[in-house]
């Protein structure tokens, strides 16, 4: 991180505080500061960054959506889940209209906008729009896409927090199967999948 801010020291310098590169560079020491815990450092920055984004691409441009979506993300990590929610839907309701969509952008703005209806205990509209992420995914990068599984796997937590654990169970062995052997069973994903399942499992029970 401390390189991160070294970087961005000379960015500001060398070309501004406004210049694409920098906005490009401000927003990934924001995302290294959320990653880090330093929720409160990430969000002050990344306010920074989607307004200058605003006001230099336009509020409409694909970096300034995802700036918004960043801050976003910010905000849920706070546990600041009302404001989240409304920015996410905000960013889902522009890339559908601008994107399109079947976009990529788009479909991480709606597995965005679901796990945070998760989070705020929505569950029935976190597992409807996370169902058809898989869908969409599935049919656009293909079953064995790292995103697709991402979204098999959120789609799995959701069914576990709605208390649908056999459904939850069945969906993270495949999904496990499929990182294990993808990506390796030391990949984070993998790790993480594990985890998940060993959860969903206690919450079932014997």
């Amino acid at each position: 991180m401390t390189l991160q801010e070294a970087v961005l020291t000379d960015r500001e310098r060398l070309v501004g505080i406004h210049h694409l590169d920098t906005l490009i560079v401000r927003n990934n020491l924001a995302l290294s500061y959320q990653q880090a815990g330093r929720t409160d450092e990430a969000i002050t920055l990344q306010i920074a960054v989607l307004i200058d984004c605003e006001r230099v691409l336009g509020p409409e441009h694909p970096d300034t959506l995802t700036a918004r979506s960043n801050l976003a993300v910010g905000y849920r990590e706070a546990g600041r889940t009302t404001e989240a929610t409304t920015l996410l839907e905000a960013v889902l309701t522009d890339r559908e209209r601008i994107l399109g969509p079947e976009h990529p952008d788009t479909l991480t703005a709606r597995n965005n906008l679901a796990t945070t209806y998760a989070d705020n205990g929505r569950t029935t509209e976190a597992t409807t729009l996370l169902e058809a992420v898989l869908t969409d995914r599935e049919r656009i990068l293909g079953p064995e896409h790292p995103s697709t599984l991402t979204a098999r796997n959120n789609l799995a937590s959701a069914y576990s927090q709605a208390g649908r654990t056999a459904e939850a169970t069945a969906l993270l062995e495949a999904v496990l199967t499929d990182f294990e052997r993808i990506l390796g069973p030391e990949h984070p994903d993998s790790i993480t999948t594990r985890n998940n399942l060993a959860v969903t499992r206690r919450r079932a029970g014997p």
